[in-house]
């Protein structure tokens, strides 16, 4: 008996002060919901690195043939990110709104149907886009790109517009399936694809005639790899007996409900995107082009890299957000906002601090030039600064997706990107001759207000939830009475 009572002694200040331990942390932050949120963030992580590397891989591929095949590949790449998968991102973003509240309501049947839907719209806008490729060495000429490489580069596009309209798919497919959060399965069905493209594209590029082409047309079968798998086990899968009843021509009562957050969605995505793509545009503008122009392309590749990992916490954020507006719980969802700040949080600051010390090497992956290393040095600050507002607004705009708030975010974007980050971005790089340095410091002023803007936003519009009762249009008729 007496040892008994020695173990208790001796176990409960420890059990105290780990019960202390937690009760101090739950204080910080929600520790299951943080746990969730982490489980869900981390495969979309995954799945969205695996799919943004299997356009990069072909570039690699084109990029060895030669220095203009190198340059017209990294030119059509550039291109295909802001006038289509930007796009297509873009669109696929009404699915976090409707997918997202409708399976927080139970409103299993409807998921299919707005799959299809706007499956419908990626079409439509696929075709569009597809034009435009098709004639895009004259475009790229007449934006007075190098004739050479921007015929290379519309050379590349075509043999790629197979694999926009596979990439339109996929992501509305991934909104569906992040809707029901559901993401271990998708880690398997990104990292096969992405094997499978390595030897794809090796084999087109190195063992048939078509070369250079051959890059291009690698993607694209890969990309319809990853649609065939996804579109599979969404239909043979069990668990998505009641949210995919197959096709129904229902689906298209629902495009103008669909089109009416895809827009808006579409213009939040494409506005940030640009405004990038223009830095890249002004550096060329500026005395020593050359490194100039290399510098800030390192810097928004850093950027859009960092990106992906905070975007699986934006993906977290409007998953769980619009599944709790959805069941009714606007509190709850507010909640999970805050959760995933926190989160947000810590996670930019462990990829700055690996930013601040490892920006040598970093740097050295992109270029052997000591003075574009040492240049990459004097922005990295700079670059801190910017991943870190960029990885909160990517929270903000992840919640008013899952709110339905797309249209009032566009709005947002679109003053803080062109009637402020840019203007001083050109003032400062031009009139006040600060080059690189001034143009990333009107990026971090344009990311700062849309970040402010987006937590004013969140902050004091109402939480509200899509009435999904009617087949009329849903999106026009909201629950009042959330908080």
């Amino acid at each position: 008996m007496a040892s008994d009572g020695g173990a208790a002694a001796v176990t409960s200040p420890l059990l105290d002060r780990k019960a202390a331990a937690d009760g101090w942390l739950n204080k910080v932050i929600d520790v299951e919901e943080a746990k969730d949120q982490i489980v869900f963030a981390l495969p979309m992580i995954v799945t969205n690195v695996s799919y943004y590397f299997i356009p990069l891989v072909s570039v690699m591929f084109a990029g060895h043939i030669g220095e203009l095949e190198l340059a017209g590949s990294n030119l059509a790449n550039s291109w295909a990110a802001v006038s289509g998968f930007a796009l297509m991102v873009g669109l696929s973003g009404a699915l976090e709104t409707l997918c997202g509240q409708g399976f927080g309501a139970k409103m299993y049947g409807k998921l299919g149907v707005y799959l299809q839907a706007s499956c419908i719209i990626t079409v439509i806008f696929t075709i569009a886009v597809s034009i435009l490729w098709w004639f895009s060495d004259y475009v790229l000429t007449l934006l007075h790109q190098d004739p050479q490489i921007a015929e290379l580069a519309g050379l590349y596009l075509k043999y790629l517009i197979p694999g926009l309209f596979a990439y339109g798919f996929l992501q509305n497919i991934l909104r569906f399936l992040q809707t029901q959060c559901v993401v271990l399965p998708l880690v398997v069905c990104s990292l096969v694809p992405l094997v499978l493209h390595v030897g794809i594209a090796y084999s087109l590029v190195h063992w048939t005639p078509l070369g250079y082409r051959g890059a291009p047309l690698a993607a694209s079968i890969s990309l319809w790899i990853s649609v065939l798998i996804l579109g599979l086990y969404v239909v043979k899968a069990k668990k998505f007996e009641e949210t995919w009843e197959g096709f129904t021509s229902e689906s298209f009562g629902h495009i103008f409900t669909n089109l009416k957050l895809a827009l808006p969605s579409a213009a939040m995505v494409c506005l940030e995107y640009w405004a990038f793509e223009i830095l890249v545009l002004l550096a060329g503008l500026m005395p020593n082009s050359e490194i100039t122009t290399s510098l800030i392309a390192m810097c928004v590749n850093t950027e859009a890299i960092s990106y992906m990992i905070a975007y699986g916490l934006s993906a977290a954020a409007s998953t769980r957000v619009s599944n709790e507006l959805g069941a009714g719980n606007p509190d709850r969802a507010k909640h999970a906002m805050w959760v995933t700040l926190k989160l947000t949080v810590l996670l930019a600051l462990l990829v700055v601090s690996g930013l601040s010390f490892g920006h040598n090497l970093w740097a050295g992956s992109f270029s052997d030039s000591p003075v574009i290393i040492e240049a990459f040095a004097s922005m990295t600050p700079f670059l801190v600064a910017s991943i870190s507002c960029d990885f909160v607004q990517g929270i903000l705009s992840g919640v008013a997706r899952g709110c339905g708030w797309q249209h009032l975010a566009v709005f947002i974007n679109l003053g803080t990107y062109y009637l402020i980050g840019m203007p001083i971005a050109v003032l400062l790089g031009f009139k006040f001759q600060l080059h690189a340095k001034g143009l990333w410091i009107g990026l971090i002023c344009g990311l700062t207000v849309q970040m402010i803007g987006l937590f004013v936003l969140s902050k004091f519009t109402k939480w509200t939830r899509i009435d999904m009762s009617s087949d009329q249009d849903p999106s026009v008729k909201i629950v009042e009475g959330d908080v």
